[in-house]
């Protein structure tokens, strides 16, 4: 069987409450089984089973998911789709180091495990930056001065 890449799926339209439940109360153990509808059993490793609870989870939010290989390789236009940005941020990001990139003729190709890796780091500067700035107010005392309503004639 060949597995078909680079695939979205859409939600279904009945619940998965009740499959999200189950997933979320096994937890990841290595003796999770797959039973086929032949009757036989397969052991699922790890990796696929929480990939399996995430997909789930996400369907059952209402999300469409979509499956692709982490080596592929993405142009500018796929890569700023995924970061959310323009293209030309993403050229920047490129020229600057943020993203390994290779250019073998005149486009740009960028692994989608660096587009990735570069979306976490900066989702977890953006949090010490917000972190930061909430010091930052509490130590100044700004929550309160905003809590307190002012009085007006």
């Amino acid at each position: 069987m060949t597995a078909t890449l680079d695939r979205t799926v859409l939600p279904p339209s009945e619940s998965l409450d009740a499959l999200v439940s189950m997933l979320a109360q096994l937890g990841v153990e290595p003796t999770t089984t797959l039973s086929g509808p032949n009757g036989e059993h397969l052991v699922l490793p790890p990796e696929v089973f929480e990939v399996l609870r995430d997909v789930v989870a996400a369907m059952a939010g209402g999300q469409a998911v979509t499956i692709a290989p982490v080596h592929q390789r993405l142009t500018t236009q796929e890569a700023a789709d995924l970061l959310g940005v323009s293209r030309p941020t993403v050229v920047k990001l490129l020229e600057s180091g943020e993203i390994p990139f290779e250019q073998p003729g005149r486009h740009r190709r960028v692994r989608l495990a660096d587009v990735l890796a570069y979306r976490e780091r900066a989702s977890v500067d953006r949090r010490a930056a917000l972190d930061r700035m909430v010091e930052i107010a509490d130590a100044a005392d700004m929550y309160q001065r905003t809590a307190t309503p002012k009085r007006t004639r």
